[in-house]
């Protein structure tokens, strides 16, 4: 939804129809004279160097120059140039989710594993959030969208992030790179190549740090705004090349993080209803003088401000060591080794209810260790290529996850649960008449209680694949892959309660309080005491679990904090996929072609503390995909058209929802998917190029029956969920819904402008991007629909070249365009209220960069 500067897109051309008039004013000979030359653009798609043109993918692939020169920090970034990536965080840094072509996965449980691959240097991370801190000295980044199922050391159903850091080179290369800008950000990154040996063996070391005040304010701590940057990190590495037929590439990285992540502001509050007179809600009673908390609506969402009881956090460590072995074995066949440890820690602390209520707060505090090998055999001759390849993969997790109960929280309890006073104060007045016999009301919720997890899991993942391209006639080739998977999970879960008074919670039904027997004992109770005889067992045992603390966390309708025993599950699956593509090249400029691949990603178990009596394991994930392509060079107009149409149908996609108490995750039963793609470059002018990237994704889901149901729209209007079958019915169906957090459409338009300023080469940048209407979860909740934005970034480099430098003006939201960074979720134990998380406003600033 955008409450300001609509006109940001009449903005955009104005400055688009300016830019020939300003290389009149900045320059007298603007390079037309210049002969104009589309670029060639290589990519590893298929695990060897191609040209893009060549390649019957769907891939954009960015160098890590022109990262540099947009200004491009993180893989967020990286989301404005390619529309059919989706990039946002939530809750904390380690819930970081990517999606392509409409098509993700939730970081939210540790359970999931990610739709997208994401590689780097060869390297599966299994974690999506590990790559945030990995745009500096790259020397590619390319995204492939649809399915990778043969060809990839990791199965994945919609598509994968493919980045390589630049390798030690014996010219000695290097650079240092400076910026700075407003939320008073500096970043500093550099990186340099040493020789050792000519030839032989060489080093090179690279390094960050980026520190940003944050932009979110919470008034409780006016030293510690939200969404602040705080990031540093290293890489080492060694070239060794004894002949002209071994490489070996060692690697050694770490990088930290230490933020405090991420700002939910208030995205529809519930004071009361707003179509049902006399409803009140959660926020009436905690900005009551009961709990005197800050309250916020939907229009003080865009002064970027909240209210929180404690500050949260996320700390992430990412560390590794790689080994890269390529061993040309003759003019025919080369060997590829990849071996690979990687550790990744992560702390997260958030303030759960958002408020600066003392309610509820939880830590997640996980550990995850992996060991990763594969081998690659490559066959190539002139009219054939083939790869074979193994693939090994072992995880270790460990989770340990506190929900805390504030002390604010009785006294919420008590209020918001008013319906049970009756009962207590029956129950404190029968002990005072009996003289202690009869015991009172235990606290119902004590402050001070921690409601604690463990889950401890292990993960083998067995791959065999191959894939190979069969010129098999002039203008055609034949590419077939297949790719068999054995998968294999373990999870030990443990469970406890400790706090003040908690005398120990149990899930035996006859321990758990029921209110409606309870009214019946009381007064059976007191009738036996007002005769002078004891009362009966029956009526004891009725009102047992209200003498028992922790009694009112049954009454809160959240798995998160009741207890339940061990678990212990285990799964294991096989899995077959592959891809065929017919690829028809009538002329060098033209390639046409046609694929069918499937991906598959595979079942899990739930992490979470859930109620005993749902599956904690879930299925796979499988998709099929189909797609036509056509990639086209119009040489004389220096006109590139890259066209992709496609349909993916996702089996038992894994989908999490946050319902207010608690996270629903299963799988959904099916997504259709389909769409258009089109890149478009075109050089007009030898100063100017202009680009195109658009994408039209309908994603919705086919089948889904057991899907969450409206929580806030329901609350505030009394009109229920069409999805619901029967009023009791806990679960709605979510068929013919769109899939939540995507916008149908989306596209950026850029235009570049190189003209001599006082014989100084410039580059101006200007990139317009529009993002579609969406929901921010798949419940489709009205009240969870938001309005398409459009926002607009630009760059003004300077070229030096005595000094082999760049100076660089940029600006990122040019025009301060509000807008919901396309996540939002219903508030625990505050039903009707929704919290959302917001984009980032304007951003500014200079770079300086130098080579070397």
């Amino acid at each position: 939804m955008i409450t300001k500067r609509h006109a940001s897109a009449v903005r955009m051309r104005k400055l688009v129809a300016a830019l020939p008039l300003a290389s009149v004013v900045m320059t007298a000979q603007a390079l037309a004279d210049n002969e104009l030359q589309l670029e060639v653009i290589e990519v590893s798609a298929q695990k060897r160097p191609q040209n893009l043109q060549d390649v019957p993918v769907a891939v954009t692939a960015l160098s890590g120059n022109v990262l540099a020169e947009k200004a491009a920090f993180d893989i967020f970034d990286i989301e404005r140039t390619v529309p059919t990536l989706s990039a946002f965080q939530s809750q904390s840094a380690t819930n970081s989710a990517f999606a392509i072509r409409g098509i993700g996965t939730s970081s939210q449980n540790f359970g999931f594993e990610s739709s997208v691959g994401l590689y780097v240097d060869g390297v599966y991370r299994a974690r999506q959030n590990s790559v945030i801190n990995d745009l500096i000295d790259i020397s590619s980044v390319e995204i492939l969208r649809g399915p990778q199922g043969s060809l990839f050391g990791k199965n994945t159903p919609s598509g994968a992030v493919v980045m390589q850091t630049q390798a030690p080179d014996f010219d000695n290369s290097g650079f240092f790179q400076l910026s700075a800008g407003n939320f008073n950000l500096l970043n500093i990154s550099g990186a340099s190549s040493f020789t050792a040996k000519e030839d032989v063996l060489a080093f090179r070391v690279s390094g960050f740090s980026s520190q940003r005040d944050g932009w979110v304010d919470d008034v409780n701590h006016p030293d510690a705004e939200l969404n602040n940057r705080a990031r540093s990190g290293i890489r080492l590495q060694a070239l060794f090349t004894p002949n002209d037929d071994v490489s070996v590439r060692f690697i050694a990285d770490y990088a930290e993080l230490d933020e405090r992540c991420c700002a939910a502001l208030t995205w529809q509050d519930n004071t009361q209803a707003n179509a049902i007179p006399g409803k009140l809600g959660t926020d009436a009673l905690l900005g009551s003088p009961l709990l005197g908390a800050t309250l916020y609506t939907r229009e003080h969402y865009f002064n970027f401000q909240t209210a929180l009881s404690d500050s949260p956090r996320s700390r992430m460590q990412d560390k590794g060591l790689s080994a890269q072995i390529d061993w040309q074995l003759n003019d025919s066949l080369s060997l590829v080794s990849i071996s690979a440890y990687r550790q990744f820690d992560s702390y997260d602390y958030t303030d759960t209810d958002f408020s600066d209520a003392d309610l509820l707060s939880t830590t997640n505090d996980a550990d995850q260790q992996a060991v990763s090998q594969e081998l690659q055999l490559h066959y190539s001759r002139a009219d054939f290529n083939a790869i074979i390849g193994a693939f090994f993969f072992h995880q270790k997790l460990d989770l340990a996850f506190t929900n805390h109960i504030g002390d604010d929280f009785p006294t919420f309890f008590a209020a918001s649960a008013s319906e049970l006073t009756p009962m207590v104060d029956g129950l404190n007045t029968l002990s005072a008449l009996s003289g202690g016999f009869i015991a009172p009301a235990a606290a119902a919720t004590p402050g001070g209680t921690d409601i604690y997890h463990t889950a401890n899991q292990t993960q083998d993942s067995i791959a065999l694949y191959a894939q190979s391209d069969w010129q098999f006639a002039k203008e055609w080739t034949l590419t077939t892959g297949m790719r068999f998977t054995r998968e294999d999970k373990s999870l030990r879960g443990e469970y406890t309660e400790t706090g003040p008074g908690i005398d120990g919670l149990s899930m035996d039904p006859a321990d758990i309080p029921n209110p409606f027997a309870a009214g019946p004992a009381l007064a059976a109770i007191g009738a036996a005491l007002s005769s002078g005889s004891l009362p009966d067992s029956a009526s004891l045992a009725a009102v047992a679990p209200f003498q028992t603390a922790g009694w009112g966390f049954y009454f809160l309708n959240t798995a998160s904090v009741l207890p339940r025993p061990p678990m212990q599950e285990s799964l294991s699956y096989n899995n077959v996929s592959g891809t065929v593509k017919v690829s028809y090249q009538p002329a060098e400029n033209q390639l046409i072609y046609a694929s069918w691949a499937n991906g598959f990603k595979s079942g899990g178990i739930n992490t979470d503390r859930i109620a005993p009596g749902f599956n904690p394991v879930f299925n796979p994930e499988k998709s099929n995909a189909l797609e036509l392509g056509l990639k086209q060079d119009f040489p004389e107009q220096d006109l590139r058209i890259n066209l992709a149409v496609h349909r993916t149908d996702i089996d038992d996609f894994q989908a999490t929802t946050f319902t207010g108490t608690g996270f629903n995750l299963q799988n959904a039963g099916t997504i259709e998917t389909k769409g258009l793609e089109v890149d478009l470059t075109w050089l007009p002018l030898a100063s100017t190029q202009v680009t195109l990237n658009f994408a039209r994704t309908l994603a919705h889901f086919d089948e889904f029956d057991n899907g969450s149901c409206w929580v806030a729209y329901t609350w505030h209007t009394g009109i229920g969920d069409p999805g619901r079958q029967q009023p009791s019915d806990p679960f709605c169906s979510r068929a013919g819904d769109r899939v939540g957090f995507e916008p149908q459409t989306r596209y950026t338009l850029g235009v570049e402008h190189y003209a001599d300023v006082f014989s100084f080469p410039t580059t101006l940048r200007l990139d317009y991007q529009y993002t579609g209407d969406l929901f921010l979860d798949d419940t489709n909740d009205p009240y969870k629909h938001v309005d398409a934005f459009d926002i607009v970034n630009a760059s003004w480099l300077w070229e030096i070249p005595a000094w082999q430098s760049q100076l660089i003006l940029w600006s990122k939201n040019l025009f301060d365009t509000d807008y919901v960074a396309k996540n939002g979720f219903d508030v625990p134990v505050q039903t009707g209220k929704i919290m959302a998380y917001p984009g980032m406003p304007r951003t500014f600033g200079v770079t300086v960069r130098t080579q070397f």
